[in-house]
């Protein structure tokens, strides 16, 4: 599956969750009180994006607080994987990008009373990327060790984006959406690869409580 096929599936979700969300025009929710709600929540999320041209798998996990359904705060960790087959030191002579980084998540998020939200989350934080034996993941054997991973380097990422929520419930939301990495020069042997920048699209799913001290209440709208 290339990029421009992966955004179009995800449009198409999109535009699915928003026919879905049109089953509630029927109620009006209201609260009884003008409360500050909390929420916070575990997330994963995987995307699939490109390195310099080659196929990139990346999975991520965050840990956030959301400030009355408007801003989240928290963690992020993001592991990756970049099919670049290069011809470097290794025996196999087919080395790959393996790395992850880990750092700040901050999202404001826009339209939060409604079902279906816009928000424009950035992650800032640092991790390290090497050179791993492609072999081990083409043959499905995935013992590696520290040894295996050529050479290595520090990397740092700004990684800015924009996501559609869709609240199922007040204990899970989805996610869908693109994002854009922009990394630190890095020093790696073969040095094709001087930069892990580029886009990224893909989906995620949160668990947790989002609204708590609200009290909120649907009334069927008679006809």
């Amino acid at each position: 599956m290339n990029f421009q096929k992966l955004i179009s599936l995800i449009l198409f979700l999109l535009i699915g969750l928003q026919s879905f969300a049109q089953d509630d025009e029927d109620y009006v929710e209201f609260n009884d009180r003008k409360n500050v709600v909390h929420g916070v929540y575990v997330g994963i999320n995987m995307h699939y994006g490109e390195i310099k041209g080659k196929d990139t798998y990346m999975t991520g996990l965050k840990v956030a607080y959301v400030a009355n359904q408007q801003f989240e705060v928290g963690l992020s960790t993001m592991g990756f994987y970049s099919e670049q087959n290069l011809k470097g030191n290794l025996s196999s002579k087919n080395e790959d990008l393996i790395g992850g980084y880990l750092g700040l998540h901050l999202e404001p998020i826009f339209f939060s009373k409604h079902r279906v939200n816009l928000s424009f989350p950035v992650m800032i934080g640092g991790g390290a990327i090497g050179y791993v034996d492609g072999d081990i993941f083409e043959n499905d054997d995935f013992d590696y060790d520290n040894e295996d991973i050529e050479t290595s380097d520090i990397v740092f990422v700004v990684e800015p984006g924009v996501n559609i929520l869709f609240n199922v419930s007040r204990y899970l939301q989805l996610e869908a959406g693109v994002r854009y990495r922009i990394s630190s020069e890095i020093d790696l042997a073969p040095n094709s690869v001087s930069r892990i920048s580029g886009f990224s699209a893909g989906i995620g799913l949160k668990v947790g409580v989002f609204n708590l001290g609200r009290n909120r209440y649907k009334k069927k709208v008679s006809n």
